[in-house]
């Protein structure tokens, strides 16, 4: 099973970036569904992004599009979650996640599996 680790989180103010990473271990890298969740306190946890490693699909929440851009270095079994223009209302930890039920099966995101530790977001207004 593979093992992930987040990290880049950190404390920003409104309209600032931060960029996540996420370093993937213990697998061939290979047709991985790769996932960004978060949550807020007393929130449901929310898929935010993701990126298909076979190809680079990639698909976002409604409320990140045109801010968040995730990305992947194959080379490095890494994935990225570039995030511009954050506003309070992202503040939240954030989770990798990943699974390899199929590219198709990418954005269910009730079907990732394998979870990181998380790195904890905060956007001050």
């Amino acid at each position: 099973q593979v093992q992930l680790v987040e990290s880049g989180g950190g404390s920003v103010q409104a309209g600032g970036s931060l960029r996540l990473s996420c370093a993937a271990s213990g697998t061939i890298w290979r047709s991985y569904c790769m996932g960004w969740f978060r949550q807020a306190p007393g929130k449901e946890r929310d898929g935010v992004a993701y990126i298909y490693t076979n190809g680079g699909s990639t698909d976002y929440a409604d409320s990140v599009k045109g801010r968040f851009t995730v990305s992947q270095d194959n080379a490095k079994n890494m994935v990225y979650l570039q995030m511009n223009n954050l506003k309070p209302e992202d503040t939240a930890m954030y989770y990798c996640a990943a699974h390899r039920l199929g590219a198709a099966r990418c954005g269910r995101w009730e079907d990732y599996n394998s979870w990181g530790q998380g790195t904890q977001v905060t956007v001050s207004s």
